[in-house]
């Protein structure tokens, strides 16, 4: 009678004490449970150690399916949403048809050089490595007596389709775009570029998430000192994981602090991925992103846009134009139209009519902040807002934004006029990130002038252009080629040049070869 009464409190202790236990990794997991991580020659130890690490029986998803092939007790343990069953199928049918006489003294040896029907096929004796395996959509196989299991790689991901990235649409150009399958990325770009010297490392980042990452580069061309720093870099992060993706890893090796302005481009189309590697450039791939990371990167480099490199040298150069007037409005049109609304005497006499017949019920830094939020509200609006009802959202705003609150008296038709310039050239900006950074520095200046006035503009300018100088990319100058100035390299972003004219990579990236174009023999022989 006292036995049984002991049985339920001694059940409730270890559940008490396997609810209590930690650990940073699978290998302390695995060493906890049976005391070494050496994949165990007992099926049914190993199932225990699953139970206690993976949850193999209360997690409807990993499945260890236990048969009897060749004579021999086997157990197939798997994800079952990354199995791929017509693989799988094909490999058990394989093993069960074989007989007894066909198999040898070595059953693992047998099973992995002769008769699984596989390409990808390895054998792993540490069972914290198998299960990391698995976890990551493979399959292993362990079989009764042998200190070692068979790892296949079987595994689907769910996956969309390539299309067209809706931030860097072009008129004319591909229309695929990354996904969030780190294998078809890759590929992708590999479609693009079939050069021999095209690497790509991969590390796993993350305690629990173990992601991962990708480092590409063509080797020949790029700076090997900035690969090593990268890939040390993320080597070297000691961090829970990152579900977030691209974003947590920006932030944990480059982008640390509190500055707004970005130090990696992102790209989502394989086309600028492929070109950037072509010029020596970094690209960093992350499993389950859609987005890639380009380094190191400038300031000028974030203004440009792939429709430049798709119409004719001349258009290209007008589109390009365009577009940095559009950013140059999104930062200093409003802060220079408040500047001679303030001080009047500033104004040139080609400008008179600049400036507000009426005032309005608000100061005016009061109109520009209210329009500012409301700006960014809609944008937030029209991100969670379901397709259907976003042109019924927009026509709201129309209406009490632009209509009622300027009748009302609220705000003047000046201010809604330059902050609805002011916020296409922020949309017209190719880089999403930088336009968020010019959004917050237009703000700052906004409120220098409102206060200090010719001294506010001029001394907030002079700082923005100190940060962007201080601020390095990889121990680059982030205003290059304006700070330090390189006349050519200032040409080429000021003017988009046919393709034989550029004959050199930017020497911003360091590269070990900069030379684009084969030297002319003609050329050679004169």
């Amino acid at each position: 009678m006292s036995t049984g009464e002991e049985q339920p409190a001694q059940d409730k202790s270890l559940e008490k004490k396997q609810e209590a236990e930690s650990s940073d990794s699978v290998e302390e997991s695995v060493i906890y449970w049976q005391q070494t991580d050496d994949v165990s020659d007992s099926i049914e130890r190993t199932k225990a150690t699953l139970q206690e690490v993976v949850g193999l029986g209360s997690s409807f998803d990993i499945v260890f399916r236990e048969m009897i092939l060749v004579g021999h007790k086997t157990g197939l343990f798997f994800v079952n949403g990354f199995a791929k069953d017509n693989i799988m199928l094909e490999i058990l049918k394989r093993l069960t048809y074989l007989s007894a006489d066909q198999l040898s003294t070595d059953a693992l040896r047998s099973f992995f050089q002769c008769y699984i029907p596989h390409i990808q096929v390895e054998v792993d004796k540490k069972l914290s490595s198998t299960i990391n395996k698995v976890l990551m959509g493979m399959s292993a196989l362990f079989i009764d007596g042998e200190q070692a299991a068979i790892v296949m790689d079987t595994r689907t991901f769910p996956v969309r389709s390539p299309e067209e990235p809706s931030i860097e649409r072009v008129v004319r150009g591909a229309r695929d775009g990354f996904t969030e399958t780190l294998l078809s990325n890759i590929a992708l770009v590999r479609r693009r570029v079939r050069d021999p010297g095209l690497k790509a490392d991969l590390v796993q980042v993350g305690r629990r998430t173990r992601t991962d990452v990708c480092i590409a580069y063509i080797d020949d061309i790029v700076d090997k000192v900035q690969v090593d720093s990268i890939r040390e870099k993320i080597k070297g992060l000691d961090i829970e994981g990152l579900p977030l993706a691209d974003k947590q890893l920006e932030e944990a090796i480059i982008n640390k602090g509190w500055h707004p302005y970005p130090l990696v481009r992102y790209s989502e189309r394989p086309d600028v991925v492929a070109a950037h590697l072509l010029e020596g450039r970094v690209a960093v791939f992350v499993d389950t992103s859609p987005s890639v990371m380009l380094m190191p990167t400038t300031f000028f480099d974030l203004c440009q846009h792939a429709e430049e490199n798709r119409q004719t040298a001349f258009m290209g150069t007008y589109l390009r134009w365009v577009r940095f007037i559009g950013i140059f409005a999104s930062m200093f049109l409003l802060p220079l139209w408040m500047l001679m609304v303030i001080d009047p005497g500033l104004r040139p006499p080609f400008l008179d009519f600049i400036g507000p017949h009426e005032q309005g019920k608000i100061p005016l830094i009061a109109q520009f902040l209210l329009i500012e939020f409301g700006v960014d509200l809609l944008r937030l609006a029209a991100v969670h807002t379901p397709t259907p009802l976003a042109s019924a959202m927009g026509l709201i705003a129309a209406i009490l934004v632009g209509d009622i609150a300027v009748k009302s008296g609220l705000f003047i038709n000046e201010v809604v006029l330059y902050m609805a310039v002011a916020a296409i050239g922020m949309f017209a900006t190719p880089s999403y990130e930088l336009g968020l950074a010019n959004r917050l520095i237009r703000l700052v200046l906004l409120a220098a002038v409102a206060i200090f006035k010719v001294q506010g503009f001029v001394v907030g300018t002079t700082l923005l252009i100190l940060l962007l100088t201080l601020h390095r990319s990889y121990n680059s100058s982030y205003l290059w080629p304006f700070i330090p100035f390189n006349t050519k390299a200032m040409a080429g972003f000021l003017f988009r040049f046919p393709v034989l004219e550029t004959k050199k990579r930017p020497s911003f990236n360091k590269t070990r070869d900069n030379t684009r174009m084969a030297p002319n023999p003609d050329n050679n022989e004169q």
